[in-house]
């Protein structure tokens, strides 16, 4: 049987962690502008992410979590592998250049250790063909859908091709952010938890807003969230469960407090708690927040 959420959580430590030119032009959520040294703006993030990494392990959640790489600003943001629940996992075709480093061979074989590579799909990136994993596609696992975003980052002919080999309904559609362009990540804008899904349909194109709110209200309640929560890293979240079978959401200190109180008791309604840590550098130089920093196990 299908399981939306898992108890087992990857993350990468940062070693190097800076706002990436590689990837600025597509994300309008980081920012470059900077009067911190790159040490003191690393050291922030090292802290940052292992405060998040503990507040989680407090709950019975497992996390397993690897050495990131120098040569990969955005190593914390592990975006290039999904895993299932039949044990196997896909590597996927990265935008940037230096994203694509981080499909370092010693962490293909950790992982290969319990999962079958089913699908390696990095030649797409020498024909300009991106689907960025998890970030692209926001997953509804119990009832195979997939939401996804068109973005330069998120190409909609491989997302037909990728849902249809794969046995998953494509919600897609497309996005405008504040800046007018697209939203460079699904997962940005939207989660599907167990029971409900949080999403903005502000920055859903208006042609394609009511098919969007007839598939979210399908199967779950659905907490809508503004532009401005957005901004906030609000949709960025991700639910995991404990050893005892307990839901969480997961998100940063940012979002929770960009949340009004009628939203957290709803959001309450459907988990045993919000476990959020403040990540500011991380959402400052990266664009992404705490759903970006983690992986699901299963």
């Amino acid at each position: 049987m299908s399981q939306q959420s898992t108890s087992h959580l990857f993350m990468i430590e940062p070693v190097a962690f800076y706002a990436n030119e590689e990837t600025s032009h597509t994300n309008h959520y980081q920012t470059e502008v900077t009067d911190e040294t790159a040490e003191i703006i690393a050291e922030k993030a090292l802290n940052e992410f292992h405060n998040l990494r503990i507040k989680i392990e407090e709950k019975g959640i497992k996390v397993t979590y690897l050495k990131g790489s120098q040569d990969c600003p955005d190593h914390i943001f592990p975006n290039w592998f999904i895993t299932f629940p039949n044990k196997t996992m896909q590597i996927f075709s990265m935008m940037a250049p230096n994203r694509r480093k981080e499909k370092k061979g010693s962490m293909i074989e950790h992982l290969t250790e319990t999962y079958e590579l089913a699908d390696d799909m990095s030649y797409l990136e020498k024909k300009d063909i991106f689907l960025e994993s998890t970030s692209s596609m926001v997953f509804d696992r119990v009832n195979r859908i997939v939401y996804a975003g068109i973005s330069p980052r998120t190409n909609a002919v491989q997302l037909i091709i990728w849902c249809r080999n794969n046995d998953f309904e494509l919600v897609l559609f497309e996005t405008e952010s504040h800046t007018g362009a697209p939203i460079y990540h699904t997962d940005v804008l939207m989660y599907v938890g167990t029971k409900i899904i949080g999403i903005c349909f502000e920055v859903i194109k208006p042609e394609h807003r009511d098919y969007v709110k007839k598939m979210v209200n399908q199967h779950h309640e659905v907490m809508k969230l503004t532009p401005e929560q957005i901004e906030s890293f609000c949709g960025n979240a991700i639910e995991a469960k404990n050893n005892n079978n307990e839901l969480f959401l997961i998100i940063s200190t940012a979002a929770y407090d960009a949340l009004n109180q009628n939203q957290i008791d709803k959001l309450l309604k459907s988990y045993k708690e919000i476990i959020h840590s403040d990540i500011p550098t991380i959402e400052k130089y990266g664009g992404g927040s705490a759903r970006c920093m983690l992986t699901e196990l299963f």
